[in-house]
């Protein structure tokens, strides 16, 4: 009876340990893929969504992200090769192609189809109107970037001519225009979420318009990759691309409250409060898109706002920067 009572002690163990390795190499299929993200923002809440909720794991993919803090510095890791994959504007994959590269950076999936910076004032006001910028100075990020040529564009569609009427001080980096605003940098400043909210609800800002409202739709960010990584990998490709159109079709499906519950562990330093509070404030410019393509429209609109605010001397092909190929699977 002992050596039975033994054996099955024995036999237990080594189940149990068979399990532990198991489940180890359960964890080892999956693919690991490299994301550098331009900013770390409620902004892309569908890829939060997809990452939490396992889209990514059903896809058989592990996402290791990292903060690139910049669509200039996006673009400088993929080229570079540190990183798989870029999430940015996709006027840095023009820009790179105009300059000729031969491996040059083509967009498979886009995620945000407006602007997602709001303007925040010094003080409440119910009653703002963009003509209330002229003469005023405006925080409005990096010279050369989508967020900053959206707002150029949207200012001069409400009669403005920016550095006459509106001051706009670019000498203040992403990252730092909150604190600068706050320690009393500008009269204005264009924000995104969740920092915009979160200074509203210390009384140090205050939300008066979105910028997304007023731009109408434009391919805001989108997922992109060098051209020789995605002919190489379109299997990888295709399946990073079903788990971002599970989180943009999830995201389109739920609340303002569920969408946040579900990216909470993305962003510890945010109250779900705030989060939800964020997320209405992008569900209500209709901030995401429902699938991952890209129309040739939107694409011509971001070019026309590149050009009208000088960052472009030649339009790109729409057929060679944008593949829609594995977001039209998506749809099957």
């Amino acid at each position: 009876m002992r050596r039975k009572s033994k054996f099955l002690l024995l036999f237990a163990a080594a189940a149990l340990i068979c399990g532990i390795f198991a489940g180890c190499g359960a964890q080892e299929d999956l693919q690991k893929v490299t994301v550098s993200e331009v900013t770390h923002s409620v902004f892309y809440a569908p890829q939060y969504a997809a990452i939490n909720l396992g889209f990514f794991e059903e896809e058989g993919l592990e996402l290791e992200l990292s903060n690139g803090q910049g669509a200039d510095k996006v673009m400088t890791a993929v080229l570079s090769g540190s990183v798989d994959i870029g999430f940015a504007g996709p006027e840095s994959c023009i820009y790179v192609y105009n300059e000729g590269k031969e491996d040059y950076m083509q967009v498979f999936a886009q995620m945000t189809q407006r602007d997602g910076a709001f303007i925040l004032a010094r003080e409440p006001d119910e009653d703002f109107r963009w003509e209330k910028l002229q003469g005023k100075t405006l925080l409005p990020g990096r010279k050369g970037g989508v967020p900053y040529m959206t707002l150029e564009y949207v200012v001069k569609q409400h009669g403005l001519t920016p550095g006459t009427d509106v001051i706009f001080d670019d000498s203040i980096q992403f990252s730092a225009m909150a604190g600068a605003f706050t320690s009393g940098s500008g009269d204005y400043v264009a924000l995104f979420e969740p920092t915009a909210s979160a200074l509203e609800a210390e009384g140090k800002g205050y939300i008066v318009a979105s910028v997304g409202a007023e731009s109408g739709s434009i391919p805001y960010t989108a997922y992109f990759a060098q051209k020789s990584f995605i002919a190489e990998n379109q299997d990888l490709i295709q399946r990073f691309t079903n788990a971002v159109a599970k989180g943009l079709a999830w995201v389109q499906t739920h609340t303002a409250e569920e969408v946040a519950e579900a990216i909470q562990s993305s962003f510890p330093d945010t109250d779900l409060e705030t989060l939800t509070t964020v997320v209405r404030n992008y569900q209500e410019i209709d901030a995401w898109c429902a699938t991952p393509d890209m129309t040739e429209e939107s694409f011509q609109r971001l070019q026309d706002v590149m050009q009208e605010a000088g960052e472009l001397d030649q339009t790109a092909p729409f057929s060679q920067i944008v593949d829609n190929t594995f977001a039209e699977a998506t749809k099957e």
